[in-house]
C-alpha cells in the first residue's frame, strides 16, 4: 500500500493524495493551486498520475482548492465514480460549471493579450466540467460505502462548510485492514450555521490539515465587537463603503448570518448590504435547502427570516449591469463579492474602484494564500495591478480571522486528542510550512505522536512506515 502527496504539501490550496492498494488506485480531493501565475502554470502541468488509471475519488468538500481540477481530471480521461455528500454534489453543479467559465474567460483575455507567444488553453471548458458532474454519487453522511473490493469508506461532518466531510477509509489487504482518516478542512467549534466537527477515535494514518496550525483565533464577541466597529467607522464617521472579499461557499453565508444576527440584536445599524456573486446567490439558495445540517440555533433564524423577519437591506445581484452600478454607490454600502482571496471574480472590479479611496475598508475575512492579490493587501502592498493598471492602495486593509471557517490550532490540538490511541503515523497538510511544522511539533510534543510534514510528490508505503517513523 502506498500514499501519495500531490497537492497541499507544506502549502494551503491543491489538496490532492493518491492511494494505491489492494489492486486499486483512487484519490482523496483534486483542487486546484491558488496563488498567482506561479500556481496557474502549476494547475496546467500534466498530472503526477494517469487519470485513465484512477478508479474513484473521495470528495471532502467544494470549495475550488479541494474540488477545482475534476473537470481536468475527466477531460484526461478519468471515468470513475466521484464520491461526495449530498451537499457537496449540490454545490459542485454551480461550482465546477462556474470555474469552468472563468477558465474560458481568461483564456479568451490572454488570447488577447498575447503578443507572439501561443496563450494558454483553458483548464477545462463547461463542457467538461458538466461531463464530470455525471460522475458525482451523493453519500449520506455516517454511511458505510464499499467502492470497490477490501476498501470501505464513511463521510463524517467536518463542520468546515455545508456538505464538507472528514473522509474516514478501511483497506482491507491479506485479511488485514488499516484504517486512514483524512480530516479534510475543519472548521471551528462553538461557531455559528454549521456542526461542530465529528470526533474520531482511531486511525492507523490521519492526514491533518493545519491552515492555522500556528495562530489562535480570536474570542467571536471580540471578532463581532471589531467587524461592528469597522462598519460603524467606515460606513458614518468617513462616509465611504466597505468590500468584503468572500468565498461564495461557507465565507458569504457566514456573514449574511452574522450580518442578520447583529441587526436582529440591535447592535448594528441597517447598513445597505449587497451580495455580488451569482454563485453565492446559488450556494445561498443551496444552503437554505439543507436546513437539516445547521446547528440549532441557525435553524432557529432561519425560522425568523422564514416568517418574514428578513434582512430590508440585503439585496443580490444578478446581471452584470446590476453589479456595474454598484459603482455609482459611494458611501453607506457593504460589498460582499467573490472571490475570497481576490484572484477572480467581480470583487476585483470593486478593489479597481474602492482601493483608491482612504474613506473605504476592504474587509479580509479569510485565509490568504501566498501569492494572492488578497495576500499582497494584508503584507501591506501599497499599489496592485488591476486589469492591466496600477491602482494605488489607500484604503484601509484590515482581516478579520476569528470569521474564519477553519480551526485554529487549538480546535486542532483538541480534536486530535479524541483519538484513543495515537495514530501510527499522522501526516500534517494543507499550511504553508511554518504552520504545519508547529502543529507536527506541538502534536509531537504534547501528545506524544509520531508526525510527518511531507514534500509535494512525497510518498510512503505501509506497513513498512507504519512501525518505522522518520
Amino acid at each position: 500500500m502506498k500514499l501519495s502527496f500531490f497537492g497541499a504539501a507544506r502549502e494551503v490550496t491543491g489538496s490532492c493524495f493518491l492511494i494505491e492498494a489492494t489492486g486499486a488506485r483512487f484519490l482523496v480531493d483534486c483542487g486546484m493551486v491558488q496563488g498567482g501565475r506561479e500556481a496557474s502554470a502549476r494547475n496546467h502541468e500534466p498530472f503526477d498520475f494517469d487519470p485513465a488509471t484512477i478508479d474513484f475519488v473521495l470528495l471532502t468538500h467544494a470549495h475550488i482548492d479541494h474540488s477545482g481540477l475534476l473537470p481536468k481530471l475527466t477531460r484526461a480521461g478519468f471515468r470513475g465514480p466521484i464520491y461526495a455528500t449530498t451537499a457537496t454534489a449540490d454545490l459542485l453543479g454551480v461550482m465546477l460549471p462556474d470555474s469552468a467559465h472563468i477558465q474560458e474567460s481568461d483564456a479568451r483575455r490572454d488570447a488577447r493579450r498575447a503578443r507572439g507567444a501561443p496563450p494558454l488553453a483553458p483548464l477545462y471548458t463547461l463542457h467538461d466540467a458538466q461531463m464530470c458532474l455525471r460522475q458525482v454519487r451523493s453519500v449520506d453522511y455516517d454511511r458505510e460505502f464499499a467502492p470497490r473490493v477490501g476498501v470501505r469508506c464513511r463521510l463524517r461532518d467536518a463542520g468546515h462548510i455545508l456538505g464538507s466531510a472528514i473522509v474516514e477509509v478501511w483497506i482491507t489487504e491479506y485479511g488485514h485492514a488499516t484504517k486512514l482518516v483524512f480530516s479534510g478542512d475543519l472548521g471551528q467549534p462553538g461557531r455559528p450555521i454549521l456542526r461542530d466537527p465529528t470526533p474520531i477515535d482511531e486511525a492507523d494514518v490521519l492526514v491533518l490539515e493545519s491552515t492555522y496550525g500556528n495562530r489562535h483565533h480570536p474570542d467571536p464577541t471580540a471578532t463581532e465587537d471589531e467587524m461592528i466597529a469597522l462598519v460603524e467607522r467606515t460606513l458614518h464617521q468617513r462616509g465611504g463603503n466597505v468590500i468584503m472579499p468572500a468565498f461564495a461557499v461557507g465565507r458569504t453565508q457566514q456573514i449574511i448570518y452574522l450580518l442578520h444576527r447583529l441587526a436582529r440584536e440591535g447592535r448594528l445599524h441597517h447598513p445597505m448590504v449587497f451580495v455580488d456573486s451569482p454563485m453565492a446567490t446559488e450556494a445561498t439558495r443551496i444552503t437554505r435547502q439543507h436546513l437539516e445540517l445547521f446547528d440549532e440555533q441557525a435553524r432557529s433564524l432561519a425560522g425568523w427570516h422564514a416568517r418574514g423577519g428578513n434582512l430590508p437591506f440585503l439585496h443580490f445581484t444578478a446581471s452584470a449591469e446590476e453589479s456595474k452600478a454598484l459603482n455609482q454607490i459611494r458611501s453607506g454600502a457593504i460589498i460582499i463579492s467573490a472571490s475570497g482571496m481576490c484572484e477572480a471574480g467581480r470583487i476585483r472590479h470593486h478593489l479597481r474602484r474602492n482601493l483608491p479611496r482612504p474613506e473605504c475598508c476592504v474587509l479580509l475575512p479569510g485565509f490568504q494564500a501566498q501569492g494572492t492579490l488578497g495576500r499582497r493587501l494584508v503584507d501591506g502592498a501599497t499599489q496592485v495591478r488591476l486589469f492591466g493598471e496600477d491602482i494605488p492602495v489607500r484604503a484601509e486593509i484590515r482581516t478579520v480571522e476569528g470569521l474564519s471557517a477553519h480551526a485554529d490550532q487549538k480546535a486542532l490540538l483538541d480534536w486530535a486528542g479524541a483519538f484513543r490511541q495515537p495514530p501510527a503515523r499522522t501526516f500534517v497538510v494543507h499550511g504553508e510550512p511554518a504552520a504545519a511544522t508547529t502543529l507536527a511539533d506541538t502534536l509531537h510534543e504534547k501528545l506524544g505522536w509520531h508526525v510527518s510534514v511531507p514534500e509535494r510528490g512525497e510518498s510512503a508505503c505501509w506497513p513498512e512506515f507504519l512501525a518505522t517513523p522518520k
